[in-house]
């Protein structure tokens, strides 16, 4: 199941059709050559008042300060991926550094 955006709301979908719609606390769950490892997608605005805020620069609405985390979403000697959520319209974009 892959998340999907479905209005204002993303929901877990499968390839199949089926949808979950409880989706509080999402968790996608990826297989990359023989190696299972887990995503954490940040859904819920709570979740966001724990993370730190930087200087950022969003591309949608030009406000300057983002949340950030990262997380190890390749092999254990690549970088981390950084992502970003937007304080003010929360877009969410990575940051390849």
């Amino acid at each position: 199941m892959l998340p999907k955006k479905e209005g204002k709301k993303t929901i877990a979908k499968c390839s199949c059709g089926y949808s979950a719609k409880d989706n509080d606390s999402l968790t996608v769950k990826e297989e990359v050559t023989g190696v299972k490892k887990k995503i954490e997608v940040i859904e819920k605005d709570h979740t966001l008042d724990s993370l730190p805020v930087i200087d950022a620069k969003c591309d949608d609405c030009s406000h300057e300060k983002a949340y950030f985390w990262t997380v190890q979403t390749r092999a254990a000697d690549e970088p981390e991926t950084k992502f970003l959520k937007c304080v003010k319209c929360k877009h969410t974009w990575r940051d390849y550094d």
